[in-house]
This record gives structure tokens, C-alpha cells and sequence, in this order.
């Protein structure tokens, strides 16, 4: 497995401080510049949410590492399928095993036992794949099945824009620990459910 200490020493986690750091002058600048009436901060504000929206895709990517590096130390598979997906839009769910067992929650399909390589788990949802459809189980460094079913969350779909995949990604976090990563083949964003919340993240 993975050493998750490996997590101090991210990229991801270095990029994060910087862009704290910058929101932070950012916040101490428009402070100053508040007191004059005669300024309008509509605009800086805007690129405060922008530098913020950035920190919070970033703070999931980081955080999504340090969560699954101590299950698989295929994370760098993981990365490369989950950006390849995305670039070219193909619709994915994958679930990563952690602690809770989950043949209880999930309704098992095709049977696959192969270690993990991004190849095999690119191929299994190139559209028109018979298991595309489907959620991939992976457990440790093997992917387990494919076209596995999941159980939908009860968020509505009126409540939030939310497709069949990431209402499954929800509701398999919401009933475990299990980690579900998520690619919009409409739009291409990858995102993660856990603990019935969506983060999106950048590959």
C-alpha cells in the first residue's frame, strides 16, 4: 500500500498553500481598499471567488489522494483513467473499497479480477462497452467487477442538477465509507463522492 505520509510532501498540498496565501492578500488588499467610497471591489471580489473555487478543487484533488493512498498504491493508475475520461467525456463510476464491506450495498455484475492499469479501466467504459453503464469496484489494487449497481441517494433530482451516476455515487457514500469517483459524460467533470457529498476535482 501507499504511505500516506506521502501526502506532506504533495504538489497538490504545496499548490494549496500558495493559493491560500493569495486569497489571503487578496482578502487583506480589499480590506484597505473598502474604506474608499469611491472604489468599486465588485470586480475583486469576483476574483476571490474564482481564487476560492480554485482552492476548493485543488483541496479535493489533494484530500482525494490522502484518502485513497492507504487502500491502493494505484492511485497513479487512477489519475491517469479518471483524466483521460474526462478529456474525452466518457461517463464513469468508480468505486474504491475502503474499510466497509460492501456486497451487501452493491449489486454485483461481471466478474473482471484484473490488477489495475489505467488501460482496463478506460477500456471497460469506452461507450458502447457492454459494462460501461455500470460502476467498477476496485478493491486494494484489483479491479474486482464491473457493471456493478449501486443504490441511488434520495436527494431528489429537482433539488440539484444531479445525474444517475452521481446520485449513485452519493448513495453508496451515504450508507459507507467507500470511496466514488465520478465522470460526467456530459460536461467531462470528474468529481468524488464521500460521505454523501460531491467534491469536484481536477485531474
Amino acid at each position: 500500500m501507499s504511505d500516506p505520509n506521502t501526502c506532506n510532501t504533495s504538489p497538490l498540498k504545496q499548490q494549496l498553500e500558495q493559493q491560500l496565501k493569495e486569497i489571503s492578500t487578496l482578502a487583506e488588499q480589499n480590506m484597505m481598499r473598502l474604506s474608499n467610497e469611491n472604489m468599486c471591489l465588485i470586480q475583486e471580489f469576483e476574483t476571490m471567488r474564482k481564487v476560492m473555487t480554485d482552492i476548493v478543487t485543488t483541496a479535493a484533488s489533494f484530500y482525494l489522494k490522502c484518502y485513497l493512498s492507504p487502500y491502493t498504491s494505484k492511485y497513479e493508475d487512477l489519475t491517469t483513467c479518471v483524466r483521460h475520461l474526462s478529456e474525452r467525456k466518457h461517463g464513469a463510476l468508480i468505486v474504491v473499497e475502503r474499510n466497509d464491506p460492501l456486497e451487501a450495498l452493491i449489486r454485483p455484475n461481471v466478474p473482471i479480477g484484473g490488477m489495475i492499469t489505467h488501460a482496463l479501466i478506460e477500456s471497460i467504459f469506452y461507450p458502447g462497452n457492454p459494462l460501461h453503464d455500470g460502476a467498477v469496484l476496485i478493491r486494494s489494487d484489483v479491479v474486482i467487477s464491473a457493471a456493478n449497481v449501486l443504490p441511488l441517494s434520495n436527494i431528489q433530482a429537482t433539488e440539484q442538477k444531479l445525474g444517475t451516476r452521481h446520485r449513485a455515487a452519493i448513495g453508496l457514500t451515504e450508507r459507507c465509507d467507500a470511496i466514488v469517483i465520478v465522470v460526467s459524460e456530459e460536461t467531462g467533470q470528474a468529481s468524488f463522492a464521500i460521505k454523501g457529498a460531491l467534491h469536484p476535482i481536477n485531474m
